[in-house]
């Protein structure tokens, strides 16, 4: 009785958590434990909300179900669930509730789904900015799954002439997309010029957005203390979400030892004569061992080819250096000068590169920051305020912002070089298969 009080306030505390616009009922996540067809809409439906809000997508509730499905199952290929009982339910939601319950918890333990969905429904006050410079860290098995399209009846062949038509409209909505943050940038800066001073908290000196609307607009303080208000009860109701956490999983291991048991026993029924072929004592990896010390010495290996690497790339570019001064004469100074800025900041990127690849345990930088102007003039350096206290806060200037960037962007233009070989490499192979064709390489 105590663990059913229990599992009762974990499931409640759970569904506390979540947005109210996508808040399910418990009851829809017991009767999905025993598969009922009654609960499979309404999980297709949670799950469409929750992965539209995490992917910044409107979203009502009117939409098709087949729709949403399709939508779902996308969304969890990307993430890289890879069960493919799911993505055989069929598209009318008749059926399947306890597999959208596994594809749920899956989203709870593998993508922090609360607490990034917390994040994205914060009440924001101030002026904030999404930081991001981490390195795409995908295993190989999720490597190998994002090759593998979810959809089971997709053609084959594509029009080229599409898939332009598609680059043109993706690089216009880019620049649009731009230009745009661009107009947000200035006016962000007029008001935080404007406003310079007015604000009681020093570290920060300027009013946001939201504190200038809410000057300008005093009748939207009862709205604001709303939200926060709500945004409060659900932080709570997650705080006891983490207490009784260990309660849901344990439920959840039930679950998962049923299905095992269901298909020990569609396997036996099914197939009785071919159960227990393994002899005992049967090594499943007996080159485990093996392999692992040639790994292990490859490691070694490549470990002393970046060491060379580094010392190659200063020898050359200290060889480059001196050819550059001796032909510096011989070139007009601003035209010298210029051509030089150019040359040497690709160089920079690549050594800047090279180290980046060389840690890869070094912290970066992911998340939202604040928005604090700082003129040129200021002891303190320009850049995003973590919090707001009255004590100085770490921060981070928007120079190192770009420089992180920079070292990205190199690191990707490397990755698209390698990529861009390998297809050029690829096409030649097939062309020379090809008797009476004439091939050009772009």
């Amino acid at each position: 009785m105590r663990r059913g009080r229990a599992l009762s306030g974990a499931v409640g505390a759970l569904c506390r958590s979540l947005p109210p616009r996508a808040r399910p009922a418990p009851d829809v996540l017991r009767r999905a434990r025993f598969d009922r067809p009654q609960a499979t809409l309404d999980f297709w439906r949670l799950l469409y909300a929750l992965l539209k809000q995490i992917h910044g997508g409107k979203w009502t509730g009117s939409d098709a179900i087949d729709t949403q499905i399709r939508f779902v199952k996308s969304a969890l290929w990307y993430h890289g669930y890879g069960r493919p009982d799911l993505y055989g339910l069929p598209s009318d939601g008749s059926a399947g509730s306890r597999e959208l319950l596994l594809a749920f918890s899956w989203l709870l333990h593998r993508v922090n789904l609360l607490e990034r969905l917390l994040a994205r429904n914060r009440v924001k006050t101030g002026d904030e900015t999404s930081v991001c410079t981490c390195e795409d860290d995908l295993s190989p098995s999720e490597k190998e799954m994002t090759e593998i399209a979810p959809e089971h009846g997709l053609e084959d062949r594509v029009d080229v002439r599409y898939l332009q038509w598609l680059n043109g409209k993706l690089r216009f909505q880019w620049r649009s997309l731009h230009a745009q943050h661009q107009e947000q940038c200035k006016l962000l800066h007029k008001i935080h010029l404007f406003t310079s001073g007015s604000h009681t908290d020093q570290i920060l000196g300027h009013f946001s957005v939201t504190e200038t609307d809410l000057i300008r607009h005093p009748e939207s303080y009862n709205e604001l203390l709303q939200h926060l208000e709500l945004e409060t009860m659900q932080l709570e109701a997650f705080l006891e979400w983490k207490q009784l956490e260990p309660v849901y999983w344990q439920w959840m291991d039930t679950v998962l030892d049923n299905m095992a048991e269901e298909g020990s026993m569609h396997a036996a029924r099914d197939a009785p004569v071919e159960a227990s072929m393994l002899p005992e004592g049967t090594v499943c990896c007996p080159w485990a061992d093996s392999m692992t010390a040639q790994i292990n010495r490859l490691s070694g290996e490549m470990m002393a080819l970046r060491s060379r690497l580094h010392k190659l790339v200063a020898h050359r570019r200290s060889a480059w250096c001196r050819k550059v001064k001796t032909r510096e004469g011989e070139l007009q100074k601003e035209d010298f000068s210029a051509v030089l800025g150019k040359i040497q900041e690709a160089a920079e990127l690549k050594l800047l590169d090279l180290s980046n690849h060389g840690a890869p345990n070094k912290n970066k930088m992911h998340g939202s920051y604040r928005l604090v102007f700082r003129s040129k003039h200021s002891a303190s350096k320009t850049g995003f305020g973590g919090s707001v206290s009255k004590e100085p806060v770490p921060a981070v200037s928007a120079t190192e912002v770009i420089r992180e960037l920079r070292m990205r962007e190199a690191s990707l233009q490397r990755e698209l070089k390698q990529l861009q070989d390998e297809c050029k490499q690829r096409l030649d192979e097939i062309a020379e298969r090809l008797d009476g064709v004439i091939c050009i390489s772009p």
